[in-house]
């Protein structure tokens, strides 16, 4: 369903993306893990068409979205749903209206149908009776939940999911990749997270991919990346220090103790 063929990306100097390939099948969920500062963020960006590559492609349905003219990325953007990594709230609207949100700008909708279906995606992911609270009077795994109602709202074909557990305690960010395993089989979308939490890795993903100087050094099941013997991915997995990742600041074992 997604395919990114040798994808470039610099900003100024900085060269992020130097040659990204990989393939997401429909109705696969594909972590996407990497250090700080790897260029997850940048890649997720170029699925969706936010940002435009220096050179390669990506391939959504066997549309090349890099090509596509404002109105026409407008309307393939409507295949994704997104959960951003600090759900992105509107504070000055109730947590219906932000899910209701897309809903009511995009499509032809009263009120009244979209708070309906607002309801209905907040009961989805365990949230009824929450419709005219603001953003201030929830909790952050409630906010990632919302946010993931107002991704789900349009019943998009792809979710794409930005760090979805970042900044919960570790039984909340349980509870939000339980939820994702279940916006899966409901809804049969093709998933993309990008993470660092490899708890969240093993359990969400179908595949995982090890984006590392802007390349996809390895790609496979949980099982094949709990066993790799890849060194840049086994120092990533078992979060050890030293090893060949290479540490802004850090060039010799000395400093990385001092470090």
């Amino acid at each position: 369903m997604i395919e990114i063929i040798n994808l470039h990306k610099s900003f100024v100097k900085n060269h992020v993306l130097r040659g990204v390939d990989l393939t997401v099948e429909k109705g696969e969920s594909m972590v996407v893990i990497g250090g700080s500062g790897s260029g997850k963020s940048v890649l997720l960006k170029h699925i969706i068409g936010i940002l435009k590559p220096d050179d390669g492609r990506v391939m959504v349905d066997g549309v090349n979205i890099s090509t596509l003219k404002e109105n026409e990325l407008y309307e393939e953007r409507k295949k994704f749903g997104m959960l951003f990594q600090m759900a992105a709230l509107f504070d000055s609207m109730t947590v219906w209206e932000n899910v209701g949100f897309s809903l009511l700008r995009s499509k032809k909708m009263n009120i009244n149908e979209a708070k309906a279906i607002a309801a209905e995606k907040l009961r989805l992911v365990g949230l009824a009776g929450v419709e005219e609270l603001m953003p201030s009077e929830l909790s952050g795994g409630m906010k990632k939940r919302v946010g993931l109602a107002r991704a789900i709202a349009h019943e998009p074909e792809i979710l794409l999911y930005d760090e979805p557990t970042t900044g919960l305690d570790p039984i909340m960010a349980d509870a939000i990749n339980e939820l994702i395993i279940g916006m899966k089989q409901r809804l049969s979308v093709t998933s993309i997270a990008i993470t660092h939490d490899m708890n969240s890795a093993y359990k969400i993903a179908d595949r995982i991919a090890m984006l590392y100087e802007g390349k996809i050094v390895e790609t496979g099941t949980p099982e094949e990346i709990r066993n790799t013997t890849n060194p840049v991915v086994r120092q990533f997995i078992s979060g050890s220090a030293t090893g060949p990742i290479k540490i802004e600041g850090v060039h010799d074992e000395k400093s990385l103790d001092r470090a």
